[in-house]
């Protein structure tokens, strides 16, 4: 397979891409927070999943995408099982017997994960700058999540580690199946694919009086639905697509202080020095990460 290096243009776009999609991902955590006391989490996964799936079906026949093919199918039946059911499910269950900071934890190693599965799935080649700058990120968001109180190993983590293997996972087939089919038409097929599976317990948890909850827990619920579950992942395959897994895979670093920033406007929690300071610092990491050579299968990725 013919090896490049991406030009400056297209590595920059991608990158830039890779960054809205992580922003707006950073958004579910404290959005779910807001709508779980009134929705189950169960209906919270899946239906938001079905929801996107109905949507994404309406896509595909507008824009008559063509069916994609067995090798492609059997890719989305992964990328589906790793970033439509697999991370939700597993960091879910997670919470229910460790502290909330692993959540932090998960987002602080998902990027190193990212790219060590890029490496075997897209056969991509970081630089030992590159490794250098993805662990000290890593490290950095873990410390100041470690730094947040008291944490110790439960046996939740090996549902948080199985949630790393699944979404890391997940993005690298993704990021590759999208130079084929196009960043959008993957993740659509993933949720065609998987509503069949995901519409089963989005029926059995649904609210009982749904037209009685208030009108922004729906609301909340459509971002997850048509923004976390769908539309960001438009942009987060792109990029990938575009600028190589492993490198937009550390814009992930970032994450974890959107979703601090949003909770401040969200919850009304406060921001202290220290995570300024953090979230300073994970920035600078990934800007020097961004100058760290990464050999790429050169390919053209098609929307």
């Amino acid at each position: 397979m013919q090896v490049s290096i991406l030009s400056l243009r297209e590595d920059w776009e991608g990158m830039a891409l890779g960054l809205m999609g992580v922003m707006a991902f950073g958004l579910t955590l404290p959005i779910t927070r807001l709508i779980v006391p009134y929705l189950d989490p169960v209906f919270i996964g899946s239906g938001r999943a079905s929801l996107a799936a109905l949507c994404a079906a309406i896509l595909l026949f507008h824009q008559r995408a063509p069916l994609p093919n067995r090798r492609q199918i059997r890719s989305l039946l992964i990328v589906a099982l790793g970033v439509v059911f697999g991370f939700p499910i597993l960091s879910s269950l997670a919470m229910l017997s460790v502290p909330a900071s692993h959540g932090g934890v998960v987002l602080g190693l998902l990027p190193l994960m990212t790219a060590v599965a890029a490496v075997f799935v897209t056969h991509e080649r970081p630089s030992l700058g590159f490794w250098i700058t993805a662990t000290l990120g890593s490290l950095l968001v873990v410390t100041y999540v470690l730094g947040q109180g008291g944490t110790t190993l439960e046996l939740g983590d090996l549902a948080l580690v199985g949630a790393i293997l699944c979404a890391a996972t997940g993005y690298a087939v993704g990021g590759v199946l999208s130079k084929e089919m196009g960043g959008w038409q993957v993740i659509c097929w993933a949720l065609v694919l998987g509503f069949p599976v995901s519409i089963v317990p989005t029926v059995i948890f649904a609210p009982e009086a749904p037209g009685l909850l208030p009108f922004t827990v729906w609301l909340g619920f459509l971002y997850l639905a048509l923004v976390s579950q769908l539309f960001g992942f438009f942009l987060w395959n792109k990029g990938l697509a575009m600028a190589g897994v492993a490198r937009v895979s550390q814009t992930q670093l970032v994450q974890p202080f959107v979703t601090l920033i949003a909770s401040v406007w969200l919850l009304n929690e406060v921001l202290t020095t220290r995570t300024w300071l953090f979230a300073c610092l994970v920035v600078l990491v990934v800007a020097i990460g961004k100058t760290m050579p990464v050999a790429t299968a050169a390919a053209k990725p098609k929307g």
